[in-house]
């Protein structure tokens, strides 16, 4: 019998014995920096001659670990590893895999500040946004272990006069997980634990930035007593492994994350039938976000102006649902605009282990392209803060940037950055703030401060995103509360942490039998 599923709740790290537990951990594992991380095929662990080194972003000179990089051959011998395990894993009782996932969870969660330690220093997360996201991996675990069971029940169907019929779902076979560096247990975790639990096996291939992150979630899993061969761990680079992965015929699913361009290119390389295929290969890409947070004349500026805050410069703003677009009624725009200024400069920048509200970003690429994009921005708004980078022990940090004056139609209101960067857009009523928000080819999340309440209505109807947030921040879904997955090019609207994302890599069979 499983514990009823709640939410793990957060640290008030404002407590001394949460914060000295917190400094503990970032001991202890800065004790262990170095580590080499392994492939891990059937149960084996692999090492190989190339390798993958994980840099601590705050301070780039310093080594987090290094990590064995897989090649084709060991895409291929993990498929088949896959395939070998799914027999006995797929026969296994609903109970037996929902209770295996779900000790997986309650091992994380008494370890919580340990892989929360981790990520600051492998993601560069302070401690509130990486815990935050190793509550999220224990609350995926709990969760779809409760759905497992769920989908395990017959499905219901209408009787018909001299026939028994019946219909349940079953797992689909041996798949693919491609999860970001962005979220790099939680999500790692969820697109990882959600297919297994369903009975399915996966070949997961971290990302390059933190499979540190990930490798302890291996261990945790043999810890658990995870049959060898279900899950299956395979650093290594996109473009050698991850094209190998997709493209290959005994490929069931991909469950992917990340990047819009790299999504497109999985959806397209997976939808051809290569030699020998059987199926048609399910694809379930969640991509970007140019999200909008619309505060109208009748909204708390005090509430919207700290939210949005929140929602742009949590984690550097290197989430897919992070406010990137503030769109402010024209009458309440120059004190909102005083107001967000006010409580982003409030904002220290430093070293995620000194718990800064505002770290590094991933890594040299993403400091490039974030201070180029700041610098063409200037041409289409007026920056009336941050913009530039800050040396400090060569970390990759940037200042929390606002540009303002910004055209809807400009490529600072159209593109992702994926950076500290917010951009603000004035509307003179609420018929164009909806067009505003809904101009660009993201849907994924959005918001609306407002005490109106028939524009929250109409915000319901008519803001075309997967999730809504009204008078809150828009960051932050909670598993089992928040499904989360977005429209049009944020993805396939999968609903992570919902009801129904087991049954994406399930399939239904129904049998029909005459009485008599």
């Amino acid at each position: 019998m499983l514990a009823p599923y709640r939410s793990e709740p957060y640290s008030d790290f404002s407590e001394p014995a949460a914060s000295e537990g917190y400094r503990l951990a970032l001991d202890k594992v800065a004790a262990t920096l170095g580590e080499r991380s392994l492939l891990v095929i059937g149960g084996e662990h692999v090492d190989t001659k190339t390798s993958i080194e994980s840099i601590n972003p705050a301070d780039p000179a310093k080594l987090v670990g290094t990590s064995a990089s897989g090649g084709v051959e060991h895409a291929g011998a993990a498929i088949d590893a896959a395939w070998k395990a799914y027999t006995g894993w797929s026969t296994r009782t609903a109970e037996e895999r929902a209770g295996l996932i779900h000790r997986v969870g309650d091992i994380i969660a008494k370890r919580r500040y340990e892989f929360s330690a981790w990520q600051t220093f492998e993601a560069g997360k302070n401690w509130a946004e990486a815990e935050a996201d190793v509550a999220e991996a224990i609350d995926f675990c709990r969760y779809y272990a409760h759905q497992a069971l769920r989908m395990a029940e017959p499905v219901p169907v209408e009787k018909f006069p001299g026939e028994t019929n019946e219909s349940w779902l079953q797992p689909i076979g041996a798949g693919v997980v491609i999860p970001p560096w962005n979220f790099p247990l939680a999500i790692l975790v969820g697109m990882t634990v959600g297919p297994v639990a369903a009975g399915n096996t996966v070949v997961l291939k971290p990302a390059s930035n933190t499979p540190l992150v990930g490798w302890g979630f291996i261990k945790v899993l043999e810890e658990a007593g995870l049959p060898p061969g279900v899950v299956n761990y395979l650093p290594g680079s996109g473009g050698t492994i991850g094209d190998a992965l997709v493209d290959h015929p005994r490929t069931r699913f991909i469950n992917f994350t990340g990047s819009k361009e790299v999504g497109l290119r999985i959806a397209e390389r997976s939808a051809k039938v290569q030699d020998g295929q059987k199926w048609l290969k399910r694809a379930y890409m969640e991509m970007g976000g140019k999200d909008a947070l619309i505060i109208d004349d009748t909204a708390d500026l005090d509430a919207a102006a700290l939210d949005a805050v929140r929602s742009a410069f949590g984690f550097q703003g290197q989430k897919c649902s992070a406010c990137s677009r503030l769109i402010v009624f024209e009458s309440v725009h120059d004190e909102v605009l005083d107001k967000v200024v006010e409580h982003a400069s409030r904002l220290s920048v430093g070293p995620p282990t000194e718990n800064h509200p505002v770290g590094p970003v991933i890594s040299a690429a993403q400091h490039r392209s974030i201070l180029a994009e700041i610098d063409a921005g200037r041409e289409e708004g007026e920056l009336v803060m941050g913009g530039a980078a800050i040396d400090r022990d060569g970390g990759y940090y940037i200042e929390p940037t606002i540009f303002d004056g910004v055209a809807p139609d400009a490529r600072l209101a159209q593109h992702e950055i994926f950076g500290p960067v917010l951009t603000v857009i004035t509307v003179k009523d609420f018929d164009e703030a909806l067009e505003v928000a809904n101009s660009t080819e993201f849907a994924l999340t959005g918001g609306l401060h407002s005490r109106d309440e028939s524009r929250l209505d109409r915000a319901k109807r008519e803001f075309h995103v997967g999730n809504l947030y009204l008078n809150r921040k828009i960051t932050g879904a909670l598993v089992g509360i928040q499904p989360f997955g977005g429209f049009n090019m944020s993805g396939s609207n999968a609903k992570a942490g919902g009801p129904d994302y087991l049954r994406l890599f399930m399939e239904m069979k129904s049998v029909s039998r005459k009485i008599g």
